[in-house]
C-alpha cells in the first residue's frame, strides 16, 4: 500500500535509508535518527515530505522530497532527496508507483518540475528512470559545499 508517510514511520523510513546509503557505498554516511525524522517529517512546519510503500505491516519503499521553486517558470517544483525500495521488493513497480505519486504531486500542485540526482554508476535506476520518461540534465554539475568548507564561507 502506499501512502503519505504518517507519525510512527520514522523508524522504518530511517531503516530504508540506511540501505540505500549501503547499497550507495556509503554505510557510515547516515547521521539521520528517528527523531530528526520526525521533527523535519511532522513539526510545526514540515519541509520535508515522504511516501512510503507498505508491505505485511513494514515499511518496503521510500520516496522522500520537499518543494523547490523555479525563477524561470516562476512556479514550484519537486526535488525527489531520496527513492529507495527494499531489493527483496523490487520488480513489482512499487518504484513506478511512488515515482507516480510525486508526479501527481507536482500535476495537482500546478508544480512544472520533478527533478532528482542519480549516482553515474547506478545503471539499473538510471534504466528505471529512461522507462517512465525522465531526461538526463548533462550539462549540469550538482555542486556542494559541506563541513569546514561551508563553515569557512559562512565565516564561523
Amino acid at each position: 500500500m502506499l501512502r503519505p508517510a504518517r507519525p510512527g514511520d520514522e523508524p522504518g523510513i530511517l531503516a530504508m535509508i540506511e540501505a540505500l546509503a549501503r547499497y550507495e557505498r556509503e554505510p557510515d554516511a547516515v547521521e539521520n535518527t528517528a527523531p530528526m525524522l520526525t521533527a523535519a517529517l511532522f513539526g510545526d512546519e514540515p519541509r520535508v515530505f515522504a511516501h512510503v510503500v507498505e508491505h505485511e505491516g513494514a515499511i518496503v519503499g521510500i520516496a522522500i522530497w520537499f518543494v523547490t521553486y523555479s525563477t524561470w517558470t516562476g512556479t514550484h517544483g519537486i526535488w525527489l532527496e531520496d527513492l529507495y525500495v527494499d531489493e527483496r521488493m523490487r520488480g513489482r513497480g512499487h518504484g513506478r508507483a511512488l515515482m507516480s505519486a510525486l508526479a501527481a504531486e507536482c500535476v495537482e500542485r500546478g508544480y512544472r518540475r520533478f527533478e532528482w540526482t542519480v549516482l553515474d554508476w547506478n545503471a539499473p535506476s538510471i534504466a528505471f528512470y529512461r522507462s517512465i520518461g525522465a531526461e538526463p540534465m548533462s550539462e549540469w554539475t550538482t555542486q556542494r559545499l559541506s563541513g569546514e568548507r561551508l563553515a569557512e564561507l559562512a565565516g564561523r
